[in-house]
């Protein structure tokens, strides 16, 4: 018996259920098609463990894009899914976080409701694995959306010793920046090996 596609599956919705619990769920099986079947329950478990996801199903980017190619498609009504995007982030899913990643990228700041940058800061509370930031500020970076001001740089990393950090994994993304920030970059509060790996690439090539 062949295997419902993705697409097969999102034929079934002609839009956004109204309910945000119905919606998530909606997304949540979404997340199940696509996946290899070489990737084990015990596999994805310790990859979430890691990550300090909720859950990590393993979808590939493709189905991903194509779930958020489908949201901004059936919902026109851009509010809506820009009032979905914190309950999606709080729920913290591996698939969760790439989504939300993806919608800032192809959502308008007038859509969102505010920059881009700001919002995906205002989500992270506390801590972030630094490949899950890296690949939603990357994105942002696909999407034609620039890296923040100076300014902006600055005023966060006073905010807290994570978004401090997380201004270092903005910058890494263009090095031409980070000649400006030398001070904040040698001055960061210490992370986790990956970060500190980051941070010590970008001194040897700026110093």
């Amino acid at each position: 018996m062949e295997t419902p596609s993705l697409d097969a599956y999102l034929s079934d919705f002609t839009t956004l259920p109204k309910r945000k619990k119905s919606a998530l769920n909606l997304l949540r099986e979404a997340y199940t098609y696509g996946v290899p079947g070489i990737i084990t329950k015990s596999m994805t478990d310790r990859l979430a463990f890691s990550g300090q996801y909720a859950f990590h199903i393993g979808t590939p980017d493709p189905e991903m894009r194509r779930i958020a190619s489908w949201m901004l498609t059936v919902e026109p009504n851009r509010k809506r899914i820009a009032r979905l995007i914190p309950k999606i982030w709080k729920r913290h899913g591996r698939e969760d976080l790439k989504l939300v990643g993806l919608l800032l990228a192809n959502m308008s700041d007038e859509e969102l409701g505010e920059d881009c940058w700001t919002i995906l800061l205002q989500l992270i509370q506390d801590k972030i694995a630094v490949e899950a930031f890296l690949e939603i500020a990357e994105e942002l970076g696909r999407g034609g959306r620039s890296i923040p001001t100076d300014s902006w740089i600055i005023d966060a990393s006073k905010q807290s010793n994570t978004w401090c950090q997380l201004m270092i994994l903005i910058l890494s993304i263009d090095e031409s920046r980070c000649l400006d920030h030398l001070e904040l970059i040698k001055t960061a509060p210490q992370g986790g090996e990956l970060f500190e790996r980051i941070r010590s690439r970008l001194l040897e090539r700026i110093s």
